[in-house]
């Protein structure tokens, strides 16, 4: 028999959706809808118990199931209200941690279904998959961080991010090899990160997500951290225990897409609510999962809510936007006829930019702290200008072109760079048509791609002197630096998200090396102002050679705002070392041989300059002076001079991040 179908209502008295509420959310300008939908503990004329509200528009019936009514969907129907398309009511007794699913009854269909609240802040853990009833009470003692974050965050400040994985960071093997929770995960992390000298961790997907192979990007719970580690609590001691320890938090945002579990968002009530249902637009062929239907009022303000409640409940400090390419682009890992063009004719989607835009827009206007990131992997134009000048908005753009320029360049035996000399000066074309983050993240060392040090060529010794180039390389470029959790272990396998890091590696002499000299540059670059200030305008860089293909050297200068003290790099990429050889620099004095990758303390065969050398009146490179130089075989090399007193040159602003 079916149930009695509920009939549409005004406002209920303990309604939290005020009829305001309804009109921003059915326009799409909701940004707190997870404060009106979901489960919310509340009394009620004092009863106490749980206000429901859930958005199923062409649903005939929708009740709440549950262990407290053994799952009955006839006991505790919600009303419609009014033409909103949301269905809410009081279930008086339940407490936090009750169990519980929406049942929804299709009014198009036969399709009935249980699904769990997608507004829900904590779910079962997987392979479970109903909600739960819980609170977000913590008290936070992060003031201090929170308060002077924008200045941590800031594009002339330096940002070293440790990209992570919760689950497989660390694990208990004396307990089966499992994950560490967040509350273990936060001493462990913090003192780990602070002896590294990263200035912030990236958090790859916590949000809730059924299938752990997946990474945490097959989101099913956009407003729910995975229970696998803890819950939401926990969660916050994590990020407070990083903020107290000077640390920011950015974490993994996952718009392009969603799985199709039948517990999760699609096909929701019986029709298709937040995707497409033309699998032209509305399935990835990529990942085999869904996509969100951004023209849709209700869905844009269900995504823009999900970043506002991460920004403001969870305190985090910036949100790296995962997919980017593949929302910008109807045609994205399609063929002909497999995509519709927009209402213009062309492969952009227009609905996915203005949903980028707004959330740029809102999250500046609100948190001019944080930052947005983008992994945005084609030639987009104007991803992080503002968009008052045609921009998507975004804070950041990871610098993809940068990361596969260097790793196929980084590939290639000594003998043979010389011929492929412009992979690695080319990205001076384009450094700063973008605020850049240069990435050597997940994605780079999964899926038959190899480890880092498994990419590079020739012997044990070769391979590890590589290695500690490339960190260098990366360090001594123009933009904010992303390492994958790992790097610093040089390990000799893929990252499995099954296994721990390979803590034991560090017991040997090389792969301490490794772990040395990156933190020796997290430690040089947060401490010397040349190295970050203008990482993201044209006047902090300036080639001194980029021409000498025939020895595979490149040197070139990195400068701060204003006065101050220069950086000279300098890049052998061969296994020869280079005596002798001449470089120019723009003002006389000693430069101090600050780093030297090729030093016996991380590992290598200690060729040097015993600590610096003298700038002589002998112009080489269009400069009128020159030191001479022992190059270290597959060695980078970082001097630091002080200039003349001399007013400062003009350095033009970082463009500003605020979406506008």
């Amino acid at each position: 028999m079916k149930p009695a179908e509920p009939r549409a209502t005004s406002q209920q008295p303990n309604s939290r959706l005020t009829d305001f509420d309804l009109h921003l959310f059915n326009e799409g300008n909701h940004f707190h809808i997870h404060d009106k939908l979901g489960a919310h503990l509340e009394e009620v004329d004092g009863t106490r118990g749980v206000q429901f509200g859930v958005w199923a528009p062409n649903a005939r019936y929708v009740s709440v199931v549950g262990d407290f009514n053994a799952w009955d969907r006839a006991s505790h129907p919600l009303a419609r209200r009014q033409d909103s398309g949301i269905w809410e009511g009081f279930v008086a007794g339940l407490e936090k941690g009750s169990i519980y699913k929406f049942h929804v009854a299709s009014g198009v269909n036969d399709y009935q279904v249980e699904k769990a609240d997608p507004i829900g802040f904590l779910h079962e853990t997987p392979p479970r998959t109903a909600s739960m009833v819980w609170d977000l009470d913590y008290e936070w003692s992060d003031g201090d961080w929170m308060r002077a974050r924008a200045a941590k965050n800031a594009l002339d400040a330096p940002m070293s991010i440790y990209e992570m994985h919760a689950g497989s960071w660390m694990r208990v093997p004396e307990e089966g090899f499992r994950s560490l929770t967040y509350r273990e995960l936060a001493d462990k992390l913090v003192a780990h990160v602070k002896a590294m000298g990263f200035t912030h961790v990236e958090l790859m997907p916590v949000m809730e997500h059924p299938l752990f192979r997946s990474w945490g990007y097959q989101v099913t719970g956009y407003f729910a951290c995975t229970h696998r580690y803890g819950t939401p609590q926990d969660l916050m001691f994590l990020i407070d225990t990083l903020h107290r320890n000077d640390i920011g938090v950015i974490v993994d945002w996952v718009p392009a897409h969603f799985p199709s579990d039948e517990h999760g968002l699609g096909y929701f009530d019986g029709t298709y609510l937040y995707e497409h249902a033309d699998p032209k637009q509305g399935f990835h062929p990529d990942w085999k999962s869904l996509i969100f239907n951004y023209g849709r009022n209700e869905v844009r303000s269900f995504l823009l809510s999900s970043a506002f409640f991460w920004l403001e409940r969870y305190h985090v400090d910036g949100l790296r936007v995962d997919g980017v390419a593949s929302m910008l682009y109807l045609d994205y890992s399609r063929k002909e006829g497999e995509w519709i063009p927009n209402r213009y004719g062309g492969r952009e989607n227009l609905d996915a930019i203005e949903l980028l835009r707004r959330l740029n827009t809102m999250v500046y206007e609100r948190f001019p702290d944080v930052q947005t990131i983008a992994e945005e992997s084609t030639a987009w134009p104007m991803v992080s200008r503002p968009t008052y000048v045609g921009g998507l908005g975004f804070g950041l753009k990871w610098d993809m072109g940068w990361m596969h320029d260097s790793l196929e360049y980084f590939s290639l035996d000594g003998v043979h760079r010389k011929f492929h000399h412009d992979q690695i000066t080319f990205r001076t074309v384009y450094a700063a048509s973008e605020n850049f983050v240069l990435p050597l993240s997940h994605d780079e060392v999964v899926h038959g791609k190899s480890s880092l040090l498994g990419k590079m060529p020739g012997d044990r010794w070769q391979k590890f002197a590589n290695l500690r180039l490339l960190y260098a390389w990366m360090y001594a470029q123009p933009g904010k630096k992303l390492l994958f959790m790992g790097a610093e272990l040089a390990p000799w396998k893929e990252w499995d998200e099954e296994a721990s890091l390979d803590w034991d590696l560090l017991r040997h002499v090389d792969h301490e090396g490794v772990r040395r000299w990156l933190a020796e540059l997290n430690r040089f670059y947060r401490e010397e102002p040349a190295l970050h200030q203008c990482d993201c305008v044209p006047e902090g860089f300036e080639w001194v050679d980029c021409r000498d293909a025939d020895h595979s050297v490149v040197s070139f200068l990195r400068k701060p705002k204003g006065a101050g003290a220069q950086v000279l790099a300098s890049f052998n990429f061969t296994p020869v070392m280079r005596v002798g050889y001449r470089i120019g620099v723009p003002f006389p004095g000693r430069w101090r041989e600050r780093l030297n990758s090729d030093a016996h303390v991380y590992a290598g065969s200690g060729a040097g300059n015993f600590g610096g050398v003298v700038a002589e009146p002998v112009a080489t490179h269009g400069r009128p002076y020159s030191a001479v130089v022992t190059l270290p075989p597959l060695g980078a090399l970082f001097l630091v001079g002080e200039p003349p007193a001399a007013s400062p040159p003009p350095v033009r602003e970082p463009t500003r991040r605020v979406a506008g």
